[in-house]
């Protein structure tokens, strides 16, 4: 009996104590986050007839796609999956319909064997016809699937020669699915046809568009932009500067976007406490025909008017965006008398911009603008300069005052000295 009775509370322990294992080990099961789904990217590449132009570093355009492509793919980070879709790669032949439906994968989007990749993109040779309209489409459709960041970027040397399908359109079609699919597009030959409709298939995605004429740039961009895609997406906030500070909107830390027309001032406030670095970054893209020789100015001026530091950059004509940045590290402040923490000063952001252009060319509306805030906490003991208040001009004249006074003090004294041993001897 006593035997039979231990036997029962030995059994009756053992399954309380999996019942107790199997409750706590079930709902840590379901409380385990999924994993986020990796981003993708699809490298849309126009391999047409036209490719076989030698004008790129002194080979030809395909020759230094296929470069650039090789150096991208061995920098692609490992948590991107990949994928290339080639367009005018296959139909030689002067059949229109035909070879306005020449696109295909070439490498489907996913993790990437960089072999394989490489050997893929070494089989091509230009071929045929410009279907960007039905290669973009394609590439949607390779991305589909799945809540993650998905970018498209097209390569291309001309325009779609596959109307009346336009590719502008398909963009916006693209767009209006919702799948947060950005189209990001390089153009091989600087004309106004080709930047105008790569522009508006970049902007109806909220993409961007850049002329590149040198190998090395097509590998940098599609390497920037590739790592952009395994970047967490930020949005732009849509702002809109104004023509003095008093009136100016004011900014927190984070991305905003502009428009301003050429040889335009806007600005904008920003307020900085004690302790605190002000870092602003602004990008002005040229999305139409401007002439040579420009350049952007960002400056952090007080409400007074007095400039605190500045920063510009100068274009050839060679690029199609051009960023300034500057920094403005504000010291930490004691306490007041009364136990109130010091005030934020509001300082005041200016962009500026030399471009100009022809008079055929439209002024409406404004040069797409990019500006970025960021607040961080200032170093301890600033070695920039406009952390001393150089930036600011009066300190820099009373520098070179006393240089100046002591240099000229100096040179008085060797010369009496020369003077008088010349008497003595």
């Amino acid at each position: 009996m006593i035997i039979r009775r231990r036997l029962t509370v030995g059994v009756g322990i053992l399954l309380a104590t999996l019942t107790a294992g199997l409750g706590t080990a079930l709902p840590a099961a379901a409380e385990e986050t999924p994993t986020k789904a990796p981003p993708k990217v699809e490298l849309v590449l126009d391999v047409s007839g036209s490719m076989r132009t030698r004008d790129i570093d002194g080979q030809s355009r395909m020759a230094a796609a296929k470069q650039a492509f090789n150096e991208v793919l061995d920098a692609v980070p490992e948590q991107v999956e990949l994928g290339i879709r080639t367009l005018g790669a296959n139909y030689p032949g002067d059949d229109r319909k035909v070879g306005c439906k020449d696109t295909r994968q070439l490498y489907p989007v996913g993790p990437l064997d960089r072999t394989e990749a490489k050997t893929a993109v070494a089989t091509l040779a230009p071929t045929g016809w410009t279907p960007i309209g039905p290669a973009l489409l394609g590439a949607a459709d390779d991305l589909e699937g799945g809540d993650t960041t998905r970018r498209i970027v097209l390569i291309t040397d001309g325009e779609d020669t596959c109307g009346p399908l336009d590719p502008c359109e398909v963009a916006r079609d693209i767009a209006a699915r919702g799948i947060h699919l950005v189209i990001d597009t390089l153009g091989l030959v600087p004309n106004t046809k080709i930047r105008e409709q790569l522009t508006c298939i970049a902007e109806a995605t909220g993409g961007t568009y850049t002329a590149v004429q040198h190998t090395d740039e097509l590998s940098g961009r599609v390497k920037q932009l590739v790592d952009r895609a395994a970047e967490p997406v930020v949005t732009p906030v849509a702002t809109e500067g104004a023509d003095s500070c008093s009136r100016a909107p004011q900014l927190k830390a984070g991305l905003y976007t502009d428009r301003e027309r050429i040889g335009e001032h806007r600005w904008y406030r920003v307020d900085v406490l004690p302790g605190q670095e002000l870092r602003a970054s602004v990008s002005v893209s040229a999305d139409r025909a401007v002439n040579n020789d420009y350049g952007v100015l960002l400056r952090a001026v007080t409400v007074h008017g007095r400039e605190i530091v500045r920063g510009s950059e100068s274009g050839t004509g060679r690029t199609d965006a051009i960023s300034a940045g500057l920094r403005y590290p504000k010291p930490e402040q004691d306490a007041t008398d009364s136990g109130d923490k010091p005030a934020a000063e509001t300082v005041c952001l200016q962009v500026s911009n030399s471009f100009s252009a022809p008079a055929s060319v439209k002024t409406e509306p404004g040069m797409p603008v990019e500006l970025t805030v960021d607040l961080v906490d200032a170093p301890d003991d600033a070695s920039d300069v406009a952390a001393f208040g150089l930036g600011r001009g009066w300190w820099l004249l009373g520098v070179l005052v006393l240089t100046g006074l002591v240099a000229g003090l100096l040179a008085g004294w060797l010369s009496r000295w020369r003077i008088a041993i010349w008497r003595t001897n």
